[in-house]
């Protein structure tokens, strides 16, 4: 029908262009040539005639054909339609594969440079020289990393029992014993100088008393930004008439409450403990308030004790509660990090005020909860299931080690240890004890650095504890974290776009100069070679 109605048009517009009243009325035609002209316009507007009368018969003809099979002209439609979708779904298709084939050498979609990732299957370690390294960078490291720690211990003891003495008993935080946390009393340190991290819990003296609000709870109102963080509110119970009957009977005038004395009224009205540590025009404990009361009490505890021991204490950062430095006089350092904390309840899970390595939580009355505890003693219980001399203490030394190399050569990143351990922690528990072996070692460092650059790739890094169903009973674990959804490690990080994509270059960059960083650092003997253990 179509085709019918362009061969009219084109038809009427030849005969309008060839219309004689289109020729202008000065007639410049030589003489003798007007009648033979005038014989072929006319012959040419015959035919013109019969040529439109047969068109008008098609057209009637083609319109009747047209109403008898509307049906088959919608089903024409249909199926053009049809064939358009599936054209389009295999273009969409073929331009994923070809984004999929191209993607180690482009940009994901979050824009994090993927290009250059090093096959960790095909990392080169040589099994003797991976071994002697081990041997001779780590296990003289145990030793050295004992005496320290029962050093610091006795050290820690003296330094709270100083801090307590100054202390008001009436108005002031009761400080409970240091618990020792981190690589140090995890027996994986690997470096210099040597470092120690203490949490130190403390309590509310009467009548205060602590009011936990965590991320998981019932009634929380904790934003999701701040997974992992709680609350902490100081109530005063004698306001509430909940200390002692004395508040809300009368004793008489002869009577006296043997609980109290004639100074409590004065200390719990001006509501001293609330100015000294809670946030501003609020009931919540502020961290920033914390470490300052923390800080100015070791400060007094260590001038108490000073003349006692032959070494400078400094502080190291004061945007960190207790970050000390302890320099003797042959040059030697420990760096002490005294942290307070406060318990939950009766778990073995601690308000954190301020983390060494901090990620990024400025607010400051939501406090990280740690669970470093659980994490200690996971880790011990999964090595006594181990084989003995297992290698998986190592591999995360290796890796502690390859990567403090790497921010020497490239600087620092958001990546951490604690990263790493949480790793290993994660293959501990979805591997076979007996795949641990000291011979195991070079397969077992793959999988770590594997999981590692699987982790990075997918922007996920779950938390070992908090609701994972892997963990043992033994651990002990809270009910509300046991079933808590699971935190994602990375998440703080992948939001800040540039901050992540720095994390992974370093990662990538590590990989590559791992097998050049061991090889380097491996001790040489007099013939060049590195020592080759029995076992090799």
């Amino acid at each position: 029908m179509q085709g019918a109605i362009a061969r009219v048009c084109m038809v009427v517009a030849a005969a309008i262009l060839n219309h004689p009243l289109l020729f202008p009325k000065e007639n410049t035609t030589i003489p003798e040539q007007e009648n033979d002209i005038l014989s072929r316009m006319k012959e040419h507007e015959e035919r013109l005639q019969i040529e439109q009368e047969r068109l008008e018969l098609e057209i009637s003809k083609t319109d009747q054909e047209a109403l008898n099979s509307s049906f088959d002209c919608y089903g024409w439609y249909f199926w053009s339609a049809l064939s358009f979708v599936i054209l389009i779904t295999i273009e969409v298709c073929r331009q994923d594969l070809m984004l999929a084939e191209t993607s180690d050498n482009a940009e994901d979609d979050e824009g994090y440079a993927t290009g250059g990732a090093v096959n960790t299957k095909l990392l080169a370690f040589d099994k003797g020289v991976l071994n002697n390294f081990c041997e001779t960078s780590f296990h003289p490291f145990i030793h050295e990393c004992g005496r320290v720690r029962e050093f610091v211990e006795g050290f820690a003891d003296d330094l709270l029992e100083s801090l307590r003495s100054i202390c008001d008993r009436d108005v002031d935080m009761e400080l409970e014993d240091f618990i020792g946390v981190g690589s140090m009393f995890e027996s994986w340190r690997e470096c210099k100088p040597l470092t120690c991290d203490l949490i130190v819990p403390f309590a509310t003296p009467e009548p205060y008393h602590f009011q936990f609000q965590v991320w998981c709870g019932a009634s929380s109102d904790i934003p999701i930004d701040l997974q992992g963080c709680g609350k902490i509110k100081l109530t005063n119970t004698t306001e509430n008439g909940l200390d002692c009957l004395c508040g809300t009977t009368n004793l008489g005038e002869d009577m006296l409450c043997l609980l109290h004395n004639i100074n409590d009224d004065s200390k719990t009205n001006d509501h001293a403990l609330e100015k000294m540590l809670c946030s501003r025009n609020t009931t919540f404990l502020s961290k920033d308030q914390v470490m300052k009361w923390f800080q100015v009490s070791v400060t007094r505890a260590w001038g108490q004790i000073c003349h006692k021991y032959e070494f400078e204490l400094t502080f190291r950062n004061l945007d960190s509660p207790g970050a000390l430095k302890i320099r003797f006089r042959s040059g030697k350092v420990i760096v002490l990090n005294v942290t307070p904390a406060i318990q939950l309840e009766d778990s073995d899970a601690y308000f954190i005020s301020h983390f060494p390595c901090d990620s990024g939580n400025t607010s400051d009355i939501h406090w990280q909860l740690s669970f470093t505890v659980y994490e200690r003693n996971l880790l011990k219980h999964m090595a006594k299931r181990l084989p003995e001399n297992s290698c998986h203490l190592w591999c995360l030394q290796l890796v502690s080690f390859l990567h403090r190399k790497q921010t020497g050569l490239t600087g620092t990143s958001a990546l951490n240890n604690y990263h790493f351990k949480t790793a290993l922690l994660h293959l501990l528990l979805n591997t076979a004890p007996s795949a641990w072996r000291p011979q195991s070692l070079t397969q077992r460092l793959q999988d770590l650095l594997s999981f590692l650059q699987k982790s990075l790739q997918e922007k996920r890094l779950s938390h070992i504890i908090i609701g994972n169903p892997l963990i043992p009973a033994e651990i002990a674990v809270p009910r509300i974290f046991q079933v808590a959804e699971a935190i994602n490690l990375f998440r703080p990080l992948v939001l800040q776009r540039h901050v992540y994509a720095k994390m992974v270059e370093h990662f990538h960059e590590m990989l590559k100069n791992t097998p050049v960083l061991i090889q380097e650092y491996t001790p040489q003997f007099s013939n060049g070679d590195g020592y080759h253990g029995p076992n090799n």
